[in-house]
């Protein structure tokens, strides 16, 4: 059994603290970008004092933000997300047997829809937050939400719906949600699977979704902090599910796990093509049984490398070709090309931000240097951009000997750095986060 005192997700650049502080008028190195209006929030575990963790998954949800306006950072601060378990150590499954979805860490990611912030973790119920980053409480949608909430749900550019699915431990296995462009939860529909998978992500398309059922299956009995194991003898396949109704169309694939998609998009042929970051079996059990996951956020990325799929509608054929040699993590895009045809993708590395063009070849790297750790680098684009890459990439860099972060803003068309916000602290690795405007809280 792991020492909790040098288990590899506590110490470190995964290493908690231990409160929460504010603090105004960063100092900022660079010129940062007048139109970046609004807030910079980015979601993570950290158990809180005292207490310990089983693996890095579990550790309490604690949200980082930086407030940017009119070419300042008018502040940071950063929250525990106070669900039911975090305040009343409530535990997820209840004497009775019923489960309590308000009882999770919420540590995943957060976002924003229908003038709500949401923060998010799969096992359970999403959780408001306001603006400051105070927490509201749970949210069911009006009782309406029945099961759990993907930390990965996918905004639909055009019409504004809100896309997710839950799945859980016993049936329905999975449930496919839509929540409206006003925060109404409209559609539920069960989805046949052959078990209790881990399905961390999902994609989708103008008209289609897309599931990835994995041989990562519940087991209660599991080994460490996660009841899950690898099942080798459950099948690896891509479904192909259409959102108009109808059933799902399943793909075989060669044995791997995928906690992260890039994009997804339906090609000029009828075609799906899905970007990922795909793990081989050997190297997904690699990295389960050290701190499960990382990315360049805390110190390498357990071979995960840039893959695409093409699932051909009208055959049944599907096609795996590598698209990089880069151990890589935590693959991004413009959102407003969500479902869509995108040309680039950005993705991080153990020490670099990496600029693919999944359209026409090649790649870019910002290196940040060997002793410093980036995380996700969400694409914020500019307000009158006419190229697809035309906006910045915000991340958060931490130094690997402990001595603090920065808010990072790099130039999307070329990554050169445009700007820097020097933060009040260390910030430890963490997961997703998201460029909330203005206009959207």
């Amino acid at each position: 059994m792991t020492d909790s005192t040098t288990a590899p997700w506590l110490t470190g650049l995964f290493a908690p603290v231990t409160d929460e502080i504010d603090a105004y008028d960063l100092p900022v190195e660079g010129a940062l970008p007048p139109e970046l209006s609004g807030r910079y929030f980015r979601n993570g575990p950290n158990p809180k004092p005292g207490q310990t963790s089983g693996h890095w998954f579990v550790g309490d949800g604690m949200v980082h933000g930086v407030r940017l306006r009119d070419g300042r950072a008018e502040w940071y601060r950063n929250r525990w997300v106070r669900t039911s378990r975090f305040t009343d150590d409530a535990e997820f499954r209840r004497a009775d047997g019923t489960r309590d979805r308000a009882a999770v860490s919420a540590n995943t990611h957060v976002i924003a829809h229908a003038d709500r912030i949401m923060a998010l973790v799969e096992s359970g119920l999403p959780h408001e937050l306001t603006p400051e980053l105070a927490t509201v409480g749970p949210i069911d949608f009006g009782g309406r939400l029945t099961t759990a909430m993907t930390a990965h749900p996918k905004r639909d550019p055009r019409t504004g719906e809100l896309l997710f699915f839950g799945y859980g431990f016993a049936p329905p296995y999975l449930t496919y949600h839509r929540l409206s462009a006003t925060g109404e939860l409209v559609e539920s529909r069960v989805v046949e699977v052959g078990g209790p998978t881990m399905m961390h992500d999902f994609a989708i398309t103008e008209h289609h979704v897309v599931w990835l059922d994995l041989p990562v299956v519940f087991d209660r009995e599991s080994v460490g902090g996660m009841p899950y194991r690898w099942d080798p003898a459950y099948p690896a396949r891509l479904g192909v599910m259409p959102r108009a109704g109808g059933a799902v169309r399943w793909f075989d694939i060669d044995p791997c796990y995928v906690f992260h998609v890039g994009n997804a998009f339906e090609d000029a042929e009828g075609r799906i093509v899905l970007d990922a970051v795909r793990y081989a079996p050997e190297d997904f059990a690699a990295i389960w049984s050290g701190i499960g996951g990382g990315g360049g956020a805390g110190g390498g990325t357990g071979a995960g490398r840039l893959h695409r799929w093409v699932l051909d509608m009208r055959n049944g054929i599907v096609s795996e070709t590598y698209c990089d040699d880069r151990d890589v993590e935590f693959p991004t895009h413009d959102e407003e090309r969500t479902g869509r045809p995108s040309r680039f993708l950005y993705a991080v590395g153990d020490s670099s931000i990496v600029k693919y063009d999944v359209g026409q070849g090649g790649s870019t790297v910002h290196d940040t240097g060997a002793e410093f750790a980036p995380g996700e680098a969400v694409f914020v684009p500019a307000a009158d951009a006419h190229g697809e890459d035309e906006g910045w990439l915000l991340t958060i860099v931490s130094e690997r000997g402990g001595h603090g972060s920065e808010l990072l803003v790099l130039d999307a068309t070329d990554l050169s750095r445009t700007a820097s916000v020097r933060l009040p602290r260390r910030v430890p690795a963490g997961f997703h986060g998201s460029w909330i405007a203005d206009s959207r809280v």
